[in-house]
């Protein structure tokens, strides 16, 4: 399994730039898992591991695009109404098999083929609404207006896939509409990338499990709660290690062992340079860091190394600082290494609703909601409590506003980039 092709980013653990962590992430991680084939049915969330290439038109046949009457255009007349015979009618799945003669017409049900006639055929269709029916002489006709366009309501072959292009990419995200797609061409199952096997760990003498009797000076573990769904959403098989005491010699036992046998290896906590924060010796004595300060707010002390063919992320304590650097740290990892075609989550422009001092040289991410100011504009507003362990504020919360590293303050009105919680699977 080959992960960064090179050590060439290692850093003295000086603060690194979230551009230089995009560098690495885009550039040194390559995809890690094997392809299989699934049914199409369980490929919700899979990543395409194969250009899908249609062998068919979709839609097969010309058809009807609503209920109405099937008509040659060149029998109309263009400045008053214009009789035409019924012959008969076309149902979805029940098509006219007759030839279509000049002078006629036939009822035509939305979906329906277009029946098919001399001189390439009718190739017009009328509403029904628009139309009225008679009977002369125990004959139906049908009356229609003039000025209608040649091909109106008619949709045709290969209007939506035309047989031997590339309807999906090597490395999509098969949504509801990708899988969609692919039933549309007959398509009942679809090579995909086989899923990350990750394993996760929480640190700390104080961290304990929900569900456990916590002692003064305990905290319960949400961290791992948190990454575990985070995973899920990503598809991911998850391996929950639990939680490890602030034992050096326990913690490198766990993560050697879990490098065996996963792709990847996530912690939370133990990162920072106190007495027990273990992670950062233990990965760099059994294999290496290649960054692990982050010029960000929350989050500084995120990692991301190696150990033998294993990348490791080390993700920060505290709880919404580890869900801020999971989305724009872990997450684009995780998708490069699963076969993802990597795209940069969307940011919108919107106008803040405070004003705001911060550092230079640091990235930030703001919690915030949006509300309509009256004008049509949308402005965002600060949760309350800035605390990087303040999980309520990423619950009441609708997404961040990324303030650059190069601005230190942004005047009420301000237009900032504002990146919904939507565009990173939350």
């Amino acid at each position: 399994m080959a992960q960064l092709k090179d050590n060439c980013f290692i850093n003295d653990g000086e603060l690194i730039t979230t551009y230089s962590v995009n560098k690495i992430l885009f550039n040194r991680l390559n995809t890690v898992v094997d392809k299989e084939i699934t049914n199409l049915r369980d490929a919700s969330g899979r990543i395409l591991a194969e250009n899908i290439i249609s062998q068919v038109d979709v839609p097969p046949h010309n058809n009807s695009a609503v209920d109405g009457f099937a008509v040659y255009f060149d029998d109309l007349s263009s400045t008053s109404e214009t009789q035409l015979k019924i012959v008969g009618k076309s149902a979805a799945g029940h098509p006219y098999l007759e030839l279509l003669e000049r002078g006629q017409a036939i009822k035509i049900f939305t979906g329906a083929p277009m029946p098919k006639g001399k001189n390439g055929g009718p190739d017009t269709i009328f509403m029904q609404e628009d139309c009225k029916t008679e009977f002369i002489s125990k004959m139906e006709i049908v009356i229609v207006p003039p000025g209608i366009k040649k091909g109106a309501n008619r949709r045709l072959r290969g209007e939506d896939v035309t047989k031997g292009n590339n309807i999906l990419e090597m490395g999509a995200l098969l949504r509801a509409q990708e899988i969609g797609l692919a039933a549309s061409t007959g398509l009942t199952s679809i090579g995909v990338y086989k899923k990350l096997k990750v394993a996760i760990l929480s640190t700390g003498d104080e961290v304990y499990d929900p569900g456990s009797e916590l002692p003064y000076g305990g905290i319960f573990d949400s961290n791992r709660y948190s990454l575990f769904a985070l995973l899920k959403s990503l598809g991911c098989n998850v391996t929950d290690l639990g939680i490890a005491p602030d034992n050096k010699i326990l913690i490198r036992k766990i993560i050697e062992k879990a490098s065996k046998s996963h792709d990847v290896i996530m912690t939370t906590a133990g990162m920072s340079v106190g007495e027990e924060d273990h992670i950062y010796e233990v990965i760099s004595t059994l294999g290496e860091i290649y960054f692990w300060k982050v010029a960000i707010k929350p989050g500084r002390p995120v990692a991301l190394g190696q150990v033998k063919n294993t990348t490791f992320i080390g993700l920060p304590g505290n709880p919404a600082a580890m869900m801020v650097t999971f989305l724009r740290v872990a997450r684009p990892a995780l998708l490069r290494l699963s076969g993802a075609r990597l795209v940069e989550p969307r940011t919108f422009k919107v106008l803040i609703g405070f004003e705001h001092h911060k550092k230079p040289g640091r990235r930030e991410y703001l919690r915030v909601s949006l509300s309509n100011d009256g004008d049509g504009n949308l402005v965002a507003n600060k949760f309350p409590r800035e605390g990087a362990g303040i999980l309520t504020s990423l619950v009441e919360s609708e997404g961040f506003v990324e303030l650059s590293e190069d601005v230190t303050h942004f005047e009420e009105r301000t237009l900032v980039d504002y990146l919904p919680f939507s565009e990173v699977g939350l």
